[in-house]
Parts: structure tokens; sequence; C-alpha cells
């Protein structure tokens, strides 16, 4: 029996080869791996500032410190949030699998992804924590440079979050056409998810369901983040447009099943 020494891996059927126009655009390869290895690095720095800081709401003015985290109010804020935005998860979700299961549709259902994740984004810097700017009491440079992980992370997912929209309109319009445009997305669930494993509500009297709700999520969104990533890397090479759809539907079923779990979520 003759050997294939030069490919032996892709011979028995478990490799793939990267699509030639991912190179050029390869740099999103290489700035997702940049972007990761800089939140490994800055999120224990971000933790240990955060040790000792206290969860209350500060009214400059009286000078008062009233507790926020796990009270009524601070929870039915961050309930809120969790709902405002699992709605669009399971809104783009829903899209996404409309997408999967059709050989064809519609440009406004396909601008439903980009659209629903855009408003995500922008409800995430503007809304996210009621005493960060815009709507709370610490300043632009008091929210970014602060040193808060929880407000950082929430505006990272934003920034995040409004960026990816904004390649997938283009990308969706025709005028990214590049398989490398098709990498962002899937890297922001990627990065997303697995900022979710080290995403904290400080000393809420909830933090362990709290924690668990998240590394389930972080967990679900990792996983649609790879069939994403896969589908993909596959979208020039794959010989059927089937393969395709198998990952993409994965990908949507995930997406739902975090929208619901958003749209559940209580503390």
């Amino acid at each position: 029996m003759q050997l294939n020494l030069l490919r032996p891996i892709r011979a028995s059927g478990w490799a793939f080869t990267l699509p030639a126009s991912l190179v050029p655009g390869g740099s999103w390869i290489y700035l997702v791996l940049m972007l990761g290895f800089l939140v490994t690095w800055i999120d224990p720095v971000l933790a240990q500032r955060h040790v000792g800081h206290d969860t209350g709401d500060h009214s400059q003015e009286s000078g008062v410190v009233h507790v926020w985290e796990g009270s009524a109010a601070g929870i039915a804020f961050s309930e809120f949030n969790h709902h405002v935005s699992g709605f669009l998860l399971f809104v783009i979700g829903c899209a996404e699998m409309s997408q999967a299961l059709r050989s064809s549709s519609p440009l406004w259902a396909r601008l439903l992804l980009p659209g629903a994740l855009g408003l995500m984004g922008l409800f995430l810097l503007l809304w996210s924590d009621h005493e960060a700017w815009p709507i709370g009491w610490l300043t632009l440079s008091q929210t970014f440079y602060g040193g808060d992980h929880e407000i950082l992370q929430h505006k990272l997912y934003g920034v995040l979050a409004v960026l990816s929209a904004s390649i997938e309109v283009l990308r969706r319009v025709g005028r990214l056409n590049g398989v490398g445009w098709m990498v962002p997305l899937p890297a922001f669930a990627l990065l997303g998810g697995w900022m979710l494993f080290n995403h904290s509500h400080g000393l809420h009297p909830s933090a362990e369901k709290i924690a668990l709700h998240h590394a389930v999520m972080g967990t679900l969104a990792m996983t649609a983040g790879s069939f994403k990533l896969v589908s993909a890397l596959n979208a020039g090479t794959s010989p059927t447009a089937r393969f395709r759809s198998r990952w993409e539907l994965l990908w949507a079923v995930l997406i739902s099943v975090i929208g619901l779990q958003l749209m559940l979520y209580s503390e």
C-alpha cells in the first residue's frame, strides 16, 4: 500500500485547507488571536484592581453609598438588560435558522442579524450599567479607565457587537466578498463566550447562580461560534451548500437557545 506522505491527514478526511481568499484578509485570524491574548493578559490585572471595589451606588452630591448589587432595583435593572439582549439574540437565531433552511432569502431577512446585533451593541454601550457613562454618574474616562471589570466587559461587548454588525451589513449587501470577512462574526461569538467565564457581578448574593448561568451561556456561545467558523472556513471549499447549511443550522439553533436562556434570566 502506497502512503501519501505529503498529506497523510487530509487523505484520511480529517482536515481541510484554508481558502486562499482567507489569507489576504487573514489578518482577521491574527487580530482575533492578539485580542484574545490581550484580554487574557488584562483580565487578571483588572480583576486584581477590582478586588475590594464596593458594589454601591455613589452619589457625589450627598456622599451617600447605596447598595445596588442584589437590591430590588439592581436586580430589576440587570434582569431587564438580560431580557432585552435575549430577545435580540432570539431574533438573530430565528433569522439565521431561516437562512440555513432556505436556498435564498430576501435582503431584509439577511439584514436581521446585523440589525439586531447592532441594536444589542448600542444598548450595551448606552444602558449596560446604571452608574456608567452615559446614564450614570461616572464620566467617560472613569467608565473605561476606572478599573471596574464588569463595566469594561459590558462596554467591550458593545463595541465588538457594533463592529461585527457593521461588517455583516457590508458583507450581506455585497460590499465585502472575501471569505475572510465571514470570520469576525464567529470570532466575536468565540471571544465573547470565553469572556463570560470571567464575567462577575461583584458581591452579589446570587453570585454562584449568576456564575453558573454565564458559564452555560459561555459554553453555548463558544460552541455556536465554532460551528459558524467551520461553516465560514468551508464556504469556498465545500462541494455542496448542504454542508454549510448543516453547520449554519446548528449555529442558529444554539443562538436561539442562548436568547431563550437570557429571556428567562433571573437573579
